[in-house]
C-alpha cells in the first residue's frame, strides 16, 4: 500500500506509509547511496528492511531522494535543502516529518509491556496520570511518543526520558529541562490501528 496519510502545515509535512508490499516492491524506484546500500544488507530482520525502504519511498514523496538524506555524528538526520527531518518506523508503519524548523516524529504499537516499563521513562505526575486514565497502555504509549519525538529534536544523547522530559496530556506540550536544555515543545497525535503516532513541533 502506498501514502496512507498526508498532513500539510505552515512550516512541516507528515508522511506515513503502511508497508502491505514485499521487499522487491518496496525497492523499485529508489536509488540508494553506498552506505545506504551497506546498512540495508546488513540488517537482519526483514521488517526493519520493509521498514528502511519504506522511509525511502517516503522521501520520494516528499520530493526527496536516498541521496538528500544525511546524518551527523549523533545520527541525527538532516536533508541537502537545510530542511528538518525525522524518521520512525514501527513493524508496518513508516512515517517522516520534514519542516523548516525543527521537527520530531515517532510511531509506536500499543503494547500491554510498556506497563512494565513505565517507571523507566514516566516521573511521578506522569506516572499518576497514567493510573488515573481510563487506558493505561494508550496514555503510556503517548508519552513515549512525545518523549521520543522530543529526544530525537535535541542535540544530544544523553537526556533522561524520566528525570529530564515532561509530557502535558491535556496541553499536548513536551518539555526538556537539564542542564543543557530549557525547551518547549507542542506535539500531535495520530491514532493508525493498534499504533499511535507523536510529532513534535517547536513551541
Amino acid at each position: 500500500m502506498p501514502l496512507v496519510k498526508e498532513i500539510k502545515g505552515i512550516t512541516y509535512k507528515v508522511l506515513v506509509w503502511k508497508v502491505e508490499e514485499n521487499l522487491e516492491e518496496l525497492m523499485n524506484g529508489v536509488v540508494l547511496q553506498e552506505r545506504s546500500s551497506e546498512r540495508l544488507k546488513g540488517m537482519k530482520s526483514e521488517v526493519h528492511q520493509k521498514g528502511f525502504m519504506a522511509v525511502r519511498q517516503l522521501l520520494h514523496y516528499g520530493g526527496y531522494s536516498d541521496s538528500d538524506l544525511c546524518y551527523d555524528i549523533n545520527g541525527r538526520p538532516s536533508l541537502s535543502d537545510g530542511s528538518f527531518i525525522s524518521i520512525s518506523h514501527s513493524f508496518e508503519y513508516a512515517s517522516i516529518i520534514i519542516g523548516k524548523e525543527n521537527v520530531g516524529i515517532d510511531v509506536e504499537m500499543k503494547r500491554d509491556k510498556i506497563k512494565r516499563i513505565a517507571n523507566k521513562f514516566c516521573n511521578e505526575d506522569e506516572l499518576n496520570t497514567v493510573f488515573n486514565s481510563s487506558n493505561e497502555i494508550d496514555t503510556l504509549t503517548e508519552i513515549w511518543c512525545a518523549k521520543e519525538a522530543m529526544f530525537k529534536m535535541c542535540e544530544s544523547r544523553s537526556l533522561s526520558f524520566k528525570s529530564d522530559m515532561q509530557v502535558e496530556l491535556k496541553t499536548k506540550e513536551c518539555f526538556v529541562n537539564n542542564e543543557v536544555f530549557n525547551q518547549k515543545f507542542e506535539y500531535k497525535t495520530i491514532e493508525l490501528d493498534n499504533f499511535v503516532l507523536v510529532y513534535a513541533l517547536e513551541s
